[in-house]
């Protein structure tokens, strides 16, 4: 009679799954789940993270006003480097300190950040530096290793209104006119 009663409350299919219940709850199936747990959350977080994106440029001066002016990209309230500790990703981690002992010259300020930082989406910011050669004709050269970056630089230019024009897809690059006349040609640079 008993047994009438409990199979007509709990359906068979129920102690169907219970040896996969038993497996999913022993040690080596918690180890399973809390490890897929933590590739979801890590591919959460590498894909929410802020993102810095570089340009080296051949005249800071002429950028800051182009960046600005043209692309009227606002400025940076907190670079990105606060945040990550940008002088590790930069290599100085590699040096050991026993060499930075000594005075090799002129020290700066480390609270001022070096560059030009703009805020390029709301996740992304564009850190701008001085270290690029001059391209033919004396143009301005600015170079990125991060395709991203520079395509989100050409949507800017173009919802801005700027003259552009696209020499070559595959490595990016193109060529801007600013306000002042000057052509700056943007390089997407092989690593």
């Amino acid at each position: 009679m008993v047994d009438i009663v409990f199979s007509l409350l709990i359906p068979p299919s129920v102690f169907a799954a219970l040896p996969l219940m038993d497996t999913l709850f022993s040690t080596q199936g918690i180890m399973v789940m809390l490890l897929a747990a933590y590739g979801v959350a890590m591919w959460m977080f590498l894909t929410s993270a802020p993102k810095v994106h570089t340009v080296m440029v051949s005249d800071l001066a002429i950028a800051q006003r182009f960046y600005e002016g043209e692309l009227r990209l606002p400025a940076a309230e907190v670079p990105l480097h606060y945040y990550y500790n940008y002088d590790q990703t930069l290599g100085a981690a590699a040096v050991d300190p026993l060499y930075l002992s000594a005075d090799f010259g002129p020290s700066r300020p480390s609270a001022e950040p070096e560059g030009l930082w703009y805020q390029l989406k709301k996740n992304a910011q564009l850190h701008v530096i001085a270290g690029a050669s001059l391209g033919r004709q004396n143009r301005q050269r600015h170079v990125c290793f991060d395709r991203d970056c520079l395509e989100e630089v050409l949507l800017q230019a173009q919802r801005q209104g700027a003259k552009y024009k696209i020499r070559s897809e595959k490595p990016l690059n193109f060529l801007l006119k600013d306000l002042q006349g000057n052509v700056i040609e943007m390089v997407e640079a092989k690593a």
